[in-house]
């Protein structure tokens, strides 16, 4: 009998994503780009009506996880041959005036979870000598903006713990990289757009050119499916070399 080959666009079939994030936005994007992919999705987030809506609707497990809470993260699959570190949280304050429950809040989730995750699933990545990790890091792990310091030192954070995953995996088969867009149409940044709007007294359109979108050569928002096409991209066939790198989608931000 001939073995089913899976169709050249299912080149993930019978792998595990992990996902975190995954109800809205960028990780919703994944979650639907990967399973499109062929894979079995792990859904996390906080959100559980949204993660469960999310994982129905493209076949994958919903995960309701706090990953501020590391006993919680330790209790996520340690099966997964890819992790797409994705979710996050944004505080606009000066140093002098950032809460420090806040700024510790920020590290946890955006950094100390993704470690965790990682640490879990690497010895069967290794085992099966394939596995990608995938973080969803920001112009802002490459750059620095006034009054989120929490939010870049976590994505700086992010970059020189995925490169280390990289360095460390190479041997095992496993990859590791950042993804760096800048501004995404999110509902986070759509609810920045609307408040700035009201703020400075003027329109939102104005927002997005003249505050989100001045140092970009492209005058548009990134569309969270154009990040998760990337995503996607670093784990199929044609990325196998690609590693320890930090992939900028930011419109020609970091180009200055």
């Amino acid at each position: 009998m001939t073995p089913t080959v899976p169709p050249a666009d299912h080149f993930l079939a019978g792998r595990r994503a992990l996902v975190t994030g995954a109800a809205s936005g960028i990780g919703r994007a994944c979650a639907q780009a990967f399973a499109r992919a062929g894979a079995h999705v792990y859904v996390v987030d906080l959100a559980g009506e949204a993660a469960r809506q999310v994982a129905a609707e493209i076949g994958g497990t919903a995960l309701v996880v706090d990953l501020s809470v590391g006993a919680a993260v330790d209790e996520l699959p340690d099966d997964a041959d890819i992790v797409v570190n994705n979710a996050g949280l944004q505080h606009v304050a000066p140093i002098h005036e950032f809460p420090p429950e806040r700024f510790a809040l920020i590290q946890r989730v955006m950094v100390e979870a993704p470690f965790r995750i990682v640490r879990r699933n690497l010895p069967g990545m290794y085992r099966r000598g394939w596995g990608r990790i995938v973080n969803i890091s920001s112009v802002h792990g490459l750059r620095a903006s006034p009054f989120k310091s929490a939010y870049v030192t976590a994505k700086h954070a992010l970059e020189g713990f995925s490169k280390v995953t990289a360095l460390e995996g190479a041997p095992h088969g496993v990859t590791s990289n950042c993804v760096n867009p800048g501004y995404v149409r999110t509902p986070l940044v759509e609810n920045q757009i609307a408040a700035q709007a009201a703020a400075h007294g003027i329109p939102a359109e104005a927002v997005v050119e003249r505050i989100l979108l001045e140092r970009t050569a492209i005058k548009r928002l990134i569309e969270p499916e154009e990040v998760a096409a990337a995503a996607l991209w670093l784990c199929g066939p044609g990325a196998d070399y690609v590693t320890g790198a930090s992939l900028p989608l930011d419109g020609g931000w970091t180009a200055h």
